[in-house]
């Protein structure tokens, strides 16, 4: 029974992924006031599905100089850890969960920092690298902001077990609602999204740590970005909010996975040292200076 729940949710999060993206150019669209890809099938849905089969067709590449072992193995990594980072989330229907599965889930994030690392070296891009090297060091700094931020939750609940969170029905966000917005910052950051997208600063790194990357291989990086982006949104519903009705907690999940998009079609991209500074000196301060005021009572 728990492969069968880890196939299905392998195919939904595959499924989402798709229709995520088309949903990411639609929104950008109207926010940016222009049409958004429309022509491909009925209000052009049938698009995702396209530019997939055009990037699984495509020939591969042989780089020269390259490290053939980690340029290979990157891409397949990335994708690997996500589905790994899906076997925390727990299923209505199903008691299969792992007893410590957000701290199994903040022990895989912490592993993207080698497929990002190895994205670049492996490529023997000086663009390549530079990007890897910003996205290494924004993940290894976010992630001990999300290490910190997980206390809290984790305090009031009294277990690791994602499934008690979600059939606590406990609103706890009230009570730490600023560790909340520094939980979204973090995911931002971690998952190399706009604002804070400098491992793939066009305007700086050509492409960043994949410009070398095409075919399949660029799908891997793709999939394990945009399924980070929606695992991460709905952990973050199960972690703050616990609801137990599962259409609302559906309909948060969807809000925070449209937040994404929303501050990357707002916001312009943050500054490099600000962006450490505020990982470092900012946010991991107030973090511990809440902390003692909240559990000092």
């Amino acid at each position: 029974m728990i492969y069968l729940n880890f196939i299905l949710i392998i195919v939904s999060m595959l499924i989402s992924v798709i229709f995520f993206t088309m949903l990411e150019r639609k929104i950008m669209s109207y926010m940016q006031i222009r049409k958004g890809p429309n022509k491909v099938g009925f209000l052009g849905l049938i698009t995702p599905i396209c530019d997939s089969l055009k990037l699984i067709i495509k020939n591969t590449s042989f780089i020269l100089n390259s490290n053939e072992i980690i340029y290979w193995f990157s891409p397949i990594l990335t994708v690997f850890l996500l589905l790994l980072g899906w076997l925390v989330y727990p299923i209505e229907f199903s008691n299969n969960t792992i007893y410590y599965g957000f701290l199994f889930f903040l022990c895989i994030s912490s592993l993207n920092v080698y497929s990002t690392l190895g994205s670049g070296w492996g490529s023997n891009s000086k663009y390549s690298l530079l990007g890897a090297l910003r996205g290494s060091a924004q993940i290894i700094s976010y992630e001990v902001l999300l290490v910190f931020v997980s206390l809290f939750p984790f305090v009031f609940h009294g277990t690791f077990n994602l499934h008690y969170f979600s059939n606590d029905g406990y609103f706890y966000i009230l009570w730490i609602f600023p560790i909340f917005l520094i939980w979204l910052i973090s995911s931002i950051a971690e998952t190399n999204r706009s604002p804070f997208d400098f491992s793939e600063g066009e305007s700086e790194l050509v492409s960043g740590f994949n410009t070398e990357y095409g075919s399949f291989e660029f799908a891997f990086l793709f999939l394990g970005e945009y399924g980070s982006i929606i695992l991460i949104s709905f952990l973050s519903v199960i972690i703050f909010f616990s609801f137990n009705n599962d259409f609302i907690n559906e309909i948060i999940g969807l809000f925070l996975s449209f937040s994404f998009i929303w501050f990357r079609s707002s916001f312009p991209r943050f500054r490099y040292d600000l962006l450490m500074n505020l990982a470092w000196c900012n946010g991991l301060i107030f973090i511990i200076v809440f902390f003692i005021y909240l559990f000092s009572f």
